[in-house]
């Protein structure tokens, strides 16, 4: 188990509270193996079943001949049979959904396994779509695309989820709002129950749940507004039916049922079209809508307590009444739209104007609710990426929370590490970042681990903004704009070269610091796409007028010549290395940092060692 401490603080004294922490592979496997059990158990029923299903489908035939060749059985007789396949179909029905949840359910917790065991990348959504070159950091940090960030983080089953989740990652929150974050991801972490139910509403959500249309059709211009034809929609069908039965029974003659039933007709034909219309536009959103529904109702039902998640609860209300609510009343619509395609039904539907009067329940719903749609959206996007966070805290207990911090540019991280390479692969570094030490100059060979150490400080800064644990034995920041250059390249269809895509990504960066953002930088090969003449007043212009600014960063050289400036820009700076040796032929890496300048380069050594003659 994980030890972790809570700290509750009053006017004269300071609590030290230890809990438990459960170990989420322990849980996870138990809990696959208890689903198992039940899917055998499941997998035997519907054996039992289908063969059941088979005997009484021969009893009901075998019935069913014996009684149209002998008049000593009826055909009353094939009513018990019949009665026991109809029974028969819907146990083996809800068998079968049964299974299919069990099936979903295993495959949610070996997801987690995978996590856990770092095979996850290349499952789940990649967030392609939400990279941006424009951005001060997007591009080079993995955040976005296969064994990403935002696969690693993303659990979410809607588009708004997903959207929501990548905004966080993009755009780093106020102290408060992390604040704020981290108690409800908190709270949320160890409720392992209702992200499994999340994730057993469908394998279709996320395709299904379409976030544009569901908003576009409830805030499309009215068609249908006539409070008059609606009164008349529901008067007349009742007055035809009085007007009937009075002629049936002889109290009148024929001539009151026939002006009710043109007049009748006459409405139908008036609002045929705006019918039809309403109708058809209502078809795709309601089904959106009925997951939509499913969605909230998990939200509605979960128990929070921290004031994120309470606001988020609130959201959900309208005219004092819950959305889930709302959602059913037009579900309601949508199966008596549907049930007009039933044979039996469809004479009485258009007896009762059924498809008119629904047409203007469904317009009055949207009347008043349909602006509040993507509000009930945007809440399950932010609850879904609340809870995308909270399964990260859960199957990562050593990661904790950074402390936040009010003030000048601060980042004071201990053991900080890779959150998407393995336990045993990831070299931890600590850095300490603030008054009076403001910037690094990393030197080193290539290969030595330089450009892996920024996206360690990147990564976890986004991680620390978004408001969820980071890979590190503890990390304490003030809030930052983030900018770096990792993973600038030529681009052959804007005609731009690398040097010039890092002076663009330079220029995004200095921007953010003349805003009076506390910024911080990561400039990885500073400048190298120039001769070095160039190179050593360029970068030199550049970090000073960041650090006058209250920037702080770290900037990544193969160039020994820029060391130097660390000497011109003490005590702001200081120059640290990455090392390498050469042990039996080839090159070996530790990925530590250490004080000080690099003292030796590896260039020549990896020419010679892929059999270039240097």
């Amino acid at each position: 188990m994980v030890m972790w401490c809570g700290v509750n603080e009053g006017p004269r004294r300071r609590v030290i509270i230890l809990k438990k922490r459960p170990d989420p592979k322990q849980e996870y496997e138990a809990r696959i193996q208890e689903r198992q059990g039940t899917l055998r158990v499941l997998k035997r029923r519907d054996d039992r079943l289908v063969a059941a299903r088979l005997a009484v489908s021969v009893w009901l035939i075998g019935t069913l001949w014996v009684a149209g060749s002998s008049a000593a059985v009826t055909s009353w007789w094939a009513v018990v049979p019949l009665i026991s396949f109809l029974t028969l179909v819907v146990m083996h029905s809800r068998t079968i959904r049964c299974m299919r949840r069990t099936e979903r359910s295993i495959r949610f917790y070996e997801d987690g396994l995978a996590r856990i065991g770092d095979r996850w990348a290349g499952r789940g959504s990649t967030g392609d779509e939400y990279e941006d070159g424009e951005h001060p950091y997007s591009t080079g940090m993995n955040l976005f695309g296969v064994g990403s960030l935002f696969q690693l983080l993303n659990r979410a089953r809607t588009e708004a989820g997903e959207r929501v989740l990548a905004s966080w990652l993009l755009h780093p929150a106020p102290a408060g709002v992390i604040r704020e974050r981290q108690a409800a991801v908190e709270e949320l972490r160890d409720q392992l129950d209702l992200r499994e139910a999340i994730d057993l509403l469908g394998d279709d959500v996320r395709m299904r749940l379409n976030r544009q249309s569901v908003q576009a059709w409830g805030e499309a211009p009215p068609v249908l507004l006539s409070r008059t034809g609606r009164t008349a929609a529901s008067l007349l069908p009742l007055a035809t039916i009085l007007a009937a039965t009075a002629w049936i029974v002889g109290i009148a003659g024929p001539a009151p049922a026939a002006v009710a039933a043109c007049s009748q007709g006459m409405l139908a034909w008036v609002y045929r079209r705006r019918v039809r219309s309403v109708i058809s536009a209502f078809d795709y959103p309601a089904n959106n809508l009925m997951l939509l529904c499913a969605l909230l109702n998990t939200l509605e039902q979960t128990s929070v307590t921290t004031p994120f998640l309470v606001r988020l609860r609130e959201e959900l209300f309208c005219r004092g009444r819950p959305a889930t609510g709302h959602l059913r009343r037009l579900a309601l619509y949508k199966d008596l739209l549907d049930s007009r395609r039933n044979q039996l039904l469809a004479p009485f539907a258009l007896l009762l104007l059924w498809a008119t009067h629904l047409a203007f329940a469904i317009e009055s719903w949207r009347r008043d609710n349909g602006r509040e749609i993507s509000k009930w959206v945007e809440a399950i996007g932010i609850f879904e990426a609340i809870g995308s966070l909270a399964a990260y805290s859960y199957e990562h207990p050593a990661d904790p929370f950074p402390q936040v911090v009010e003030g000048p540019a601060t980042l004071d991280g201990r053991a900080m590490g890779h959150p998407l390479l393995p336990e045993v692969r990831c070299t931890r570094n600590s850095i300490r970042l603030g008054e009076p030490l403001r910037l690094l100059i990393i030197s080193g060979s290539n290969m030595s681990g330089k450009s892996t150490f920024l996206r360690v400080l990147g990564v976890n800064l986004v991680l620390a903004q978004a408001g969820a644990p980071v890979r590190a034995d503890s990390l304490r920041l003030s809030p930052m704009a983030l900018g770096s250059t990792l993973g600038i390249q030529d681009s052959l269809q804007a005609g731009a070269s690398r040097f010039y895509a890092e002076l663009s990504r330079i220029r995004l960066t200095s921007n953010l610091a003349c805003n009076g953002t506390p910024v911080f930088f990561l400039f990885d090969e500073l400048l190298h796409g120039t001769n070095s003449h160039d190179r050593a007043i360029g970068a030199e212009g550049v970090v000073r007028s960041l650090l006058s600014r209250g920037a702080i960063g770290v900037a990544t050289t193969h160039d020994l010549a820029l060391t130097s400036l660390a000497e011109k820009l003490a005590p702001c700076a200081a120059n640290y290395h990455f090392e390498d040796r050469l042990e039996n032929g080839r090159m070996v890496f530790d990925y530590t940092l250490r004080p000080g300048i690099v003292t030796h380069s590896n260039a020549l050594e990896l020419m010679r060692s892929i059999g270039l003659d240097v």
